[in-house]
């Protein structure tokens, strides 16, 4: 089986560093800056996070129909990020954790397709697909981490971070029809390749589906 080196510890700043300088490139905002950092700097808990981006939610909801897809997602997904930036070491050396950067990426999304028609079920869509992601790794956040482990928790959330930049560069571009240029194949493809680092490494260094990936044989 070949193997993917593991992310050292002494490293994991340098590469966190790294995908936020690829997000600021590709969507020309540094989420130190945002004002929503000042917000989430604040935040104790997962629970803080979650009631910040709730009300991200309900500003973005304000013209429009209600849709509880746009919000549902927030708690599962944030909770294992949370755990997971523990894991980690709050902050990481950075100037604030993993799992509060993420966070403002997501309100940067909401923000940026206020104006974007036929945006919001697109979202919906993006969000419930990270979702349902999120809930195949809640079993790791209960479990001592390992080596492999941690290095598997960095790639996801570089990930993620990169599937949030994308998504929100496509909407300041302004593009109308946001499902064309990001829809659900593109869910499909870029969460299937957060799935594929999933797959390769579960919290016992092993596979967490085996059948998931020769590579794993």
């Amino acid at each position: 089986m070949s193997q993917t080196p593991s992310t050292s510890t002494s490293n994991f700043r340098a590469v966190l560093v790294s995908a936020l300088r690829e997000y600021e490139k590709k969507t020309k905002t540094d989420l130190h800056a945002h004002p929503l950092a000042t917000q989430l700097q604040s935040c104790q808990s997962s629970s803080d996070i979650i009631a910040v981006l709730h009300d991200k939610v309900n500003e973005f909801d304000q013209s429009r129909n209600h849709n509880e897809r746009l919000s549902s997602w927030l708690g599962p997904t944030i909770n294992v990020l949370y755990a997971f930036s523990a894991t980690l070491g709050e902050g990481v050396g950075l100037i604030f954790s993993p799992a509060k950067v993420i966070s403002a990426g997501v309100g940067v999304l909401l923000l940026a397709a206020k104006d974007v028609d036929a945006s919001q079920e697109a979202l919906a869509d993006l969000f419930e697909r990270i979702e349902n992601f999120f809930k195949r790794l809640e079993s790791y956040t209960e479990v001592p981490p390992t080596d492999a482990m941690t290095d598997m928790i960095v790639k996801i959330m570089v990930e993620v971070l990169n599937i949030f930049a994308i998504a929100t560069k496509e909407m300041k571009q302004g593009r109308a029809i946001f499902q064309e240029a990001y829809g659900k194949e593109g869910h499909r493809r870029r969460v299937g390749e957060v799935g594929q680092i999933d797959a390769r490494g579960g919290p016992d260094g092993g596979c967490a589906d085996p059948e998931a990936d020769t590579q794993c044989q």
